[in-house]
């Protein structure tokens, strides 16, 4: 099939570029020229493992071509997809979803012949119905339909997540599109994908639905957690035994610092306005919104119990500062509490990130970015393990750090207590 992707941010590129390794031709479209040119030369705008040899595999092949000719890409299309951002309004649930009405208003211009108009952007139900009065204030809805097919992408496991999907949600006003969609996705369907058509806003409330409630598995069993250090018991015990239920599920229950990123943090407060606006009262979202933002303060607090009140001049490392490993992605991470929470206590702070350094911190002073782990951790007082990255997994502290007395905050649980104990380290870990 011929595709049109209006977007190249991180569902945009991932899916644009799985789509052409399907098999399709696809179009991937933007404003920035510099990006366009760039992913021309397979040199992706984000970090995720994979990503470069796919798009160089499938620009080589011409089964994928970047472009800032929107009108091109639309009347060589068949399904065009809207991939835009909706970030929450500043200071507030609200989502903005000015970038999916100004698409809308863009492809109406372009519209010849029939398209199957899909929105894999993360909006608020019914959005799907104003884009239709968009077009449709330009175009017959005879030439158009507009569906919902969210995306459950997970930062750092995109492509895998896109090639061997749980479920393909379908949301359609017109059940006519349903064949059309599962013709697109049959080479998934065919690997075990269930595909799951529902109405148009059933389709844009799963997505809200589902990353609420994955979100509130992780406030739980960091909220159990917290119980297990007041009460000397291992939080590691308890994932397992309430994992091992089929009910339950083991996933989403590894204790440690506050969700976040671009899905988690966002589409519970988009959840909550969405409920507001129907005078719905969604206490426990809310309640998982709230001890979220707590934790962040609650596990840097924790901090200074370690270093009995003593930050002050004291070396502190920290190794990964994205809000989860293989990922760039800074959004909503525990990391921009953490730091700065450090040098306001005189914290002399250095990080180390496999992505490498961060705008977010170039205009921090006492901090500053190191290579490689070695020269993050030698001589320092402390070091804290804030995201989950492969290469944290298996460090000879006492090697590396050259110095007697230091102490480790591993926020993952990523090492053994008894192991660390046995090599005289003063070793802290979460909920055990």
């Amino acid at each position: 099939m011929k595709i049109c992707m209006i977007g190249t941010g991180y569902v945009g590129l991932v899916s644009g570029t799985c789509f052409a390794d399907l098999g399709n031709k696809v179009y991937c479209v933007d404003k920035d020229k510099i990006k366009i040119n760039k992913l021309k030369d397979a040199i992706s705008p984000i970090y995720e493992p994979g990503l470069n040899d796919l798009i160089r595999n499938n620009y080589k092949a011409k089964r994928l071509y970047f472009t800032d000719d929107l009108e091109k890409a639309i009347s060589e299309s068949q399904i065009i997809f809207i991939c835009v951002g909706t970030p929450n309004k500043k200071k507030s649930n609200l989502v903005d979803i000015s970038q999916v009405h100004s698409v809308a208003k863009s492809i109406s211009k372009y519209i010849k012949n029939y398209k199957i108009i899909v929105n894999k952007s993360t909006v608020p139900v019914s959005t799907g119905d104003q884009i239709e009065k968009i077009i449709a204030k330009k175009v017959k809805k005879s030439m158009f339909d507009v569906i919902s097919n969210p995306e459950f992408l997970r930062e750092g496991e995109a492509i895998r997540d896109f090639k061997y999907p749980d479920r393909i949600i379908i949301g359609s006003n017109n059940k006519n599109t349903f064949k059309k969609m599962k013709l697109l996705y049959e080479p998934l369907i065919r690997k075990g994908a269930k595909f799951f058509t529902t109405s148009r806003k059933g389709a844009e409330l799963i997505k809200y639905a589902s990353n609420a409630f994955l979100a509130t598995k992780i406030t739980f069993i960091n909220e159990i957690a917290n119980l297990c250090e007041s009460i000397g018991i291992n939080i590691e015990d308890i994932s397992i035994g309430m994992g091992s239920d089929a009910r339950i599920g083991s996933r989403f229950l590894r204790a440690g610092p506050a969700y976040g990123g671009s899905c988690f943090p966002k589409d519970t407060k988009g959840l909550v306005s969405i409920a507001d606006k129907y005078r719905t009262n969604l206490s426990i979202v809310k309640s998982v919104i709230k001890s979220n933002n707590n934790r962040k303060i609650l596990l840097t607090k924790r901090i200074s119990k370690i270093m009995n009140n003593k930050i002050r001049n004291k070396k502190i490392t920290v190794l990964g500062v994205t809000f989860k490993a293989n990922t760039d992605d800074m959004r909503e991470s525990s990391s921009l509490v953490l730091i700065p929470y450090l040098l306001k206590k005189g914290g002399l702070v250095r990080y180390y990130d496999p992505s490498g350094p961060k705008d977010e911190f170039k205009k921090n002073k006492n901090l500053k970015f190191e290579k490689n782990i070695h020269k993050a951790c030698i001589g320092s007082d402390l070091i804290i393990i804030n995201t989950e990255w492969d290469e944290f997994k298996s460090i000879d502290f006492k090697k590396i750090v050259k110095k007697s007395n230091f102490k480790i905050y591993d926020m993952r649980n990523l090492y053994n207590p008894n192991q660390l104990k046995k090599k005289k380290i003063k070793y802290y870990s979460v909920g055990r």
